[in-house]
């Protein structure tokens, strides 16, 4: 029986991958604020920590061990710093929670386009890393903190934008509900393109990963992109509507996945060490069908 550390895990793709590592038998333990609720029961030991207060992080690991930890809470160089000196020598594998934001606006960036092995360090703290461009720096410098560190055999795993069913954040889901409504969607550039990932694929690849001896970065979800017009189009297709699409920025009409530049990942490492994901058109189709239903049932 492994025994495993989440950094989190009380939220949407989170919590999807500590129910597997209980159903795979793992020992689990979740080391949380201990703000919000879980669905775990006694299936899982519970630590409070504030990823922000060393000192707390130092005494809730205080004596335990771990064969595996999974990161789903790091939001700065600090934080990253600071969880690894907590965690020196009590945890041999990490798992680290990154993101597609590493990578500079573009499409198809494979693993190589940034390398957290040479990117240089400065420790901040997750409050001096506001908006989008803060995000990305805050991710980018906590990878470079763990791979360049050396206290764990690390992966880095860059997911696309997770949608799902029950995705808390309903991004996606505004695309569609905008359409239905004949409300207008705000997209100033409609060729931005964007990768994506189902949250239950990311939990199930979060499982495998663990399992595996990869170390390094990688990037998992549905091969290929799609531009914004192409997905607001399927969306209208889907629902036998038109979408009104405009060149506007007004707050409660733009997208919110109108970014400054697209993203997306080149999923062909993940894919040639056997990673499997659901197809980009069929997921989003598989999606919208069900907001689309969703919707004429109230």
């Amino acid at each position: 029986m492994r025994k495993v550390l989440v950094l989190g895990g009380t939220q949407y793709f989170g919590k999807k991958l500590v129910q597997r590592l209980i159903e795979n038998g793992d020992e689990v333990t979740v080391a949380t604020r201990g703000t919000k609720s879980d669905p775990f029961g006694e299936n899982v030991e519970r630590l409070v920590i504030d990823r922000e207060k060393k000192e707390t992080m130092s005494a809730a690991f205080e004596g335990k061990n771990w064969d595996l930890v999974y990161d789903q809470s790091c939001f700065s160089p600090m934080e990253a710093r600071d969880t690894s000196e907590a965690l020196k020598g009590k945890a041999s594998r990490y798992i680290f929670t990154s993101t597609q934001a590493v990578y500079d606006f573009g499409t198809l960036h494979a693993e190589g386009n940034f390398n957290s092995n040479t990117y240089p360090i400065e420790y901040k703290s997750r409050k001096e890393y506001p908006g989008y461009e803060g995000y990305k720096e805050a991710k980018r410098a906590s990878e470079a903190v763990f791979h360049q560190l050396g206290y764990f055999d690390v992966v880095s795993v860059r997911f696309p934008i997770v949608v799902s069913e029950d995705d808390y954040t309903e991004r996606l889901k505004f695309h569609v509900d905008k359409i239905l409504s004949g409300q207008p969607i705000g997209i100033p550039n409609p060729e931005l393109r964007y990768s994506f990932i189902h949250a239950d694929e990311a939990a199930d690849f979060l499982l495998e990963i663990g399992k595996s001896n990869f170390e390094g970065a990688i990037n998992p979800g549905s091969a290929g992109d799609i531009s914004l017009g192409e997905m607001v189009g399927k969306m209208a297709l889907l629902a036998s509507k038109k979408a009104i699409v405009e060149n506007s920025t007004e707050s409660g009409t733009v997208s919110p996945y109108a970014l400054p530049g697209s993203w997306s990942i080149n999923t062909s490492l993940a894919s040639e060490l056997g990673f499997n994901f659901t197809e980009l058109n069929q997921l989003l189709d598989q999606l919208t069908m069900f907001y689309i239903q969703q919707n004429d049932s109230k």
